[in-house]
């Protein structure tokens, strides 16, 4: 499977891993309400953390123990919403 630019693969090889980085808080926010709404409609939820302007996700399929097409897609989706696309 390919790695989406900008994602890395965690040491165990189970989950794709991205920071992504904003002026602050409020547009920390914004972006991840945005993808939020993506993850609902797509019926698939990534694992975040948000710090003021700081959101990490790690992207995995907990009911095969590992990174999927699925986590593929919405990592792609998610790079979509970060610049400002629809995904």
């Amino acid at each position: 499977m390919d790695i989406p630019d900008g994602w890395t693969m965690d040491e165990g090889g189970q989950a794709l891993l991205r920071t992504f980085r904003f002026k602050d808080f409020s547009e920390a926010f914004g972006f991840l309400t945005r993808v939020a709404l993506h993850a609902e409609k797509a019926d698939h939820h990534p694992e975040f953390t948000s710090v003021w302007n700081r959101v990490d996700f790690r992207l995995t399929s907990h009911n095969v123990g590992g990174v999927t097409e699925r986590d593929r897609k919405l990592a792609v989706a998610i790079d979509a919403i970060a610049g400002g696309e629809d995904a």
